[in-house]
């Protein structure tokens, strides 16, 4: 270890579990990854067009508090019936934070919040709550920020994000086409949709990957591909959830031989960051829904169980509010989730009729 200190300017080290002794140790049933893989297949049939529901990833921003998690997952839990025919509900347990400059790491690398990476134990507390998740029947969502700790939690998520920093990223392309759930990528901040096009087509192909094998020695995997991915319309310089920018989005796709359908962010630069305006944005999203507009295969939204956000490390942190962005309290999180419920009723008339 002594040697690293020459190739890196290391504050601490720490040795990490090889990949299939992680997963040994908190192997999922055959029940829970039967759930995982059917939850899959929807996800990819709702953003091929083949399930005529919406598909809705909602949740906190970031995971830091494992009770205030479950809880909020059971309360979708409780109310996903109601939306069945309508609406796929899937949780963000995100456990990696980007920063644009400085601050909290997230759950996986950081799980006590005190700015000492403990990353084993993040991860073994990250699967944990995954698999209670799942266990409630709630399918999960993460955001694949770094592709080396990506192998240690990716066997239990149902959809998965590339970030709008990471889209242009070969090592996440190449990660993206070896996971197997669909994944979303999202346009550049400036709003480049076609950086988003090219990640698609990237993680379409067979590409290298690297993990460590029992005897932790390094293995060569050669991926798959990935034929379930999509764009996420998140904003950039301007907000781009309009039936304008969703035109001419779809018709981006259409030029590059892929399916024209998208997920839009309503959060990051669409809302500006302040969490009511997601339900303006998800009106408008409502509204072309229900004018027929049949491109749109699902939405993004940040939402816990308080609203709005707070700093840590400034005294007891309230329950069940975000430590990262801004997001909707429960209150309007039901009101978010039933206007696009409506949109999606109004839609299925209208298809009815014109058929």
């Amino acid at each position: 270890m002594n040697a690293l200190h020459n190739v890196i300017n290391a504050k601490s080290l720490m040795p990490l579990p090889n990949l299939e002794s992680i997963l040994g140790q908190t192997n999922n049933t055959s029940e829970l990854q039967r759930f995982i893989v059917d939850q899959r297949k929807e996800i990819a049939g709702i953003i091929s067009g083949d399930d005529p529901r919406l598909l809705v990833i909602i949740g906190p921003c970031s995971i830091h508090d494992p009770n205030s998690a479950i809880e909020y997952a059971t309360r979708l839990s409780k109310i996903q019936s109601a939306y069945k025919d309508t609406l796929k509900l899937v949780m963000r347990t995100y456990f990696e934070k980007p920063r644009t400059r400085n601050g909290w790491k997230g759950f996986i690398v950081d799980p006590d919040l005190n700015g000492e990476f403990n990353i084993l134990s993040g991860i073994y507390r990250s699967r944990q709550l995954m698999q209670s998740i799942l266990e409630l029947g709630i399918p999960t969502a993460n955001e694949f920020l770094d592709p080396n700790i990506a192998l240690y939690i990716a066997d239990l998520v149902c959809w998965g994000a590339i970030g709008a920093r990471t889209t242009e990223s070969q090592p996440h392309r190449q990660l993206a086409s070896g996971l197997q759930c669909p994944i979303g990528f999202k346009n550049g901040t400036n709003g480049n949709v076609d950086i988003s096009i090219d990640a698609i087509h990237a993680a379409h192909d067979s590409h290298l990957l690297l993990a460590k094998a029992n005897n932790n020695q390094d293995i060569a995997i050669q991926t798959q591909g990935n034929n379930n991915c999509h764009i996420i319309l998140r904003g950039g310089i301007e907000p781009n959830y309009s039936s304008k920018h969703v035109k001419k989005a779809s018709q981006q796709l259409i030029n590059n031989d892929l399916s024209p359908r998208v997920v839009i962010d309503c959060s990051h630069a669409n809302s500006g960051k302040i969490a009511k305006n997601q339900l303006s944005v998800g009106h408008d999203i409502a509204l072309q829904i229900a004018l027929g507009e049949k491109n749109i295969a699902g939405v993004m939204c940040e939402s816990f169980l308080n609203g709005g956000n707070q700093k840590i490390n400034h005294g007891v942190l309230n329950y069940g509010q975000s430590i990262t962005d801004e997001c909707l309290d429960w209150e309007d999180t039901l009101v978010f989730l039933d206007q696009l419920n409506e949109a999606v009723k109004k839609q299925n008339i209208l298809t009815a009729v014109e058929a």
